[in-house]
């Protein structure tokens, strides 16, 4: 049975979210947190995490309640996520809240870092704080999939776009591809980009489209990070996005396990004017002849990337499809038809029977322009 309290707390809960949705596109590699202050059924003080570096969203919400000469003491705080316990960039929330008067937290989860994973609670109790857990907690939970993924699974949230025609096209044959999808889309593709820690493509993609991989939105961004696979070592020392501000990761297999490695002199020096030219770059174990995806994401996990958004062809596409390691499918389905000789969503070669094939659940079907938005979830 619901109560008023239940009632209250979901409602100040609900307020807290929406606050940490404000820093959707800004706090990596941090997640996204919010908090408000209630006392006395009225909200005190309220803030959010920022930028990774900034004061986290507790001391935002008592810096904005010591604004309005409100006291603190023997107030609620409601926060998305557990109270961190530990020393970080920041002093620990826990202690401040504490110092604070706080007599009670509400959080909606529990925070998955190790460092935290339940202390911040225990020092709060110990200090005489009742506290609750759980309250929206789905909501919680997807708001910051990445940085759970990162802390409890060791990987980042892997999310591919896609864009293809009424018969599951992706380009014509020549590869020509500018443009599939609406401007509606193509705007929603920038959200996508705004909301990722990083951008991953192959270096066929970069060969051929020579692209930015920058979010252009209109409010402010932490540009992610771009990461572009190149088992051999082909990116163009002219390429774009080699010019742009921010990071650019180029992964490589190490010389043992490349197919058609370059000699060892040729490929330091070729990787030396990558590095001269701003790039960052890595070399890291192979699988026949390519490079090993799940070693890529364990790569990008310690690289503190908490969301991937894969812009890539089929071949990509298909080998993260076959090794189950994207998350969620984005795919924009354009109302037009490229004929037989257009270029497909996946390649997947090892896929000879109607029984291996793969299969996806539909989460959202949404429509944008002209075009729709399919969202779909590895069954």
């Amino acid at each position: 049975m619901t109560t008023q309290q239940d009632q209250q707390d979901a409602e100040f809960m609900a307020r807290a979210l929406y606050l940490a949705r404000l820093g959707l596109y800004t706090t990596d590699p941090n997640p996204r947190v919010g908090c408000v202050l209630v006392k006395d059924g009225r909200v005190i003080g309220e803030g959010w995490h920022k930028r990774a570096g900034l004061a986290h969203a507790e001391v935002e919400a008592l810096s904005d309640a010591a604004n309005v000469t409100e006291d603190t003491a023997g107030a609620t705080a409601y926060v998305t996520l557990e109270p961190c316990s530990h020393y970080g960039r920041t002093s620990p929330c826990c202690e401040t809240l504490v110092k604070a008067g706080i007599k009670r937290v509400v959080a909606a989860m529990q925070d998955p870092n190790p460092k935290v994973a339940g202390q911040g609670f225990a020092y709060l109790k110990a200090a005489g704080i009742e506290v609750s857990c759980g309250v929206l907690e789905a909501d919680a939970l997807a708001l910051n999939r990445g940085f759970i993924m990162r802390m409890t699974k060791g990987r980042p949230f892997v999310r591919s776009k896609l864009a293809m025609s009424l018969d599951g096209r992706t380009a014509m044959a020549s590869g020509e591809s500018q443009w599939i999808t609406s401007p509606e889309a193509r705007a929603d593709v920038h959200r996508l980009r705004a909301e990722s820690s990083a951008i991953l493509t192959g270096i066929n993609t970069v060969l051929a489209d020579d692209p930015s991989l920058t979010a252009r939105i209109d409010k402010e961004v932490v540009q992610p990070i771009r990461v572009v696979l190149d088992s051999t070592l082909q990116m163009p020392l002219t390429a774009l996005m080699l010019t742009l501000p921010g990071r650019t990761l180029i992964l490589t297999c190490n010389q043992t396990t490349a197919v058609r490695p370059e000699p060892v002199e040729g490929h330091k020096e070729k990787l030396q004017k990558l590095q001269d030219a701003g790039a960052e770059v890595y070399q890291l174990p192979g699988k026949q002849g390519r490079l090993d995806l799940t070693e890529v994401m364990k790569f990008l996990a310690a690289q503190e990337i908490n969301e991937v958004l894969v812009e890539a062809g089929a071949l990509m596409n298909g080998a993260l499809l076959t090794e189950n390691l994207v998350d969620e499918w984005i795919i924009y389905v354009a109302p037009s038809v490229l004929g037989d000789k257009g270029r497909g969503l996946f390649s997947l070669p090892g896929l000879q029977k109607l029984a291996d094939k793969k299969q996806m659940k539909f989460q959202d079907v949404r429509q944008l322009g002209q075009d729709l938005k399919l969202t779909l979830t590895p069954r």
